[in-house]
């Protein structure tokens, strides 16, 4: 069942709100960095060579593991979303105002975005060739 709510400006600007935004902020950047840099970092060790089953798992595990630390980090401040479909569908069911959906998706989207450019500045921008997920955008801006 929908039951949308709007909320306030002030219930999403409130101590624990702020503190909501910045956990969801914080696990989603660990998120995104752990998960794209242990695929980046397979690139690196297998010279760009084709991606192989138990690369794949590789890769899988080191995302399962930054999925768990960053539920853990986030799950009693904010939830622990840490994806802007799930914030959605909380919104949508009523768990969470539309206000402070928008607010966490803000946080989720710009965590993802600085774990992008960490992880451009942690490897000097060179990027394998067969891994372009995030790091392609920043590539066109510098």
């Amino acid at each position: 069942m929908v039951k949308i709510e709007i909320g306030s400006l002030g219930d999403s600007f409130s101590v624990t709100s702020l503190k909501a935004y910045l956990s969801e902020f914080i696990a989603t950047l660990l998120f995104v960095f752990a998960g794209v840099g242990s695929a980046i970092a397979f690139g690196k060790l297998t010279s760009d060579a084709a991606l192989d089953p138990a690369g794949l798992v590789a890769i899988a595990v080191a995302h399962a593991f930054a999925l768990f630390v960053g539920v853990s980090i986030a799950a009693n401040i904010s939830g622990g979303h840490l994806n802007p479909a799930v914030t959605l569908g909380l919104a949508v069911g009523g768990n969470i105002t539309v206000i402070t959906g928008f607010f966490y998706w803000i946080a989720q989207c710009l965590g993802s975005t600085v774990a992008c450019l960490l992880l451009a500045f942690v490897t000097n921008g060179e990027v394998p060739k067969n891994i372009r997920i995030c790091v392609y955008s920043i590539k066109i801006l510098s």
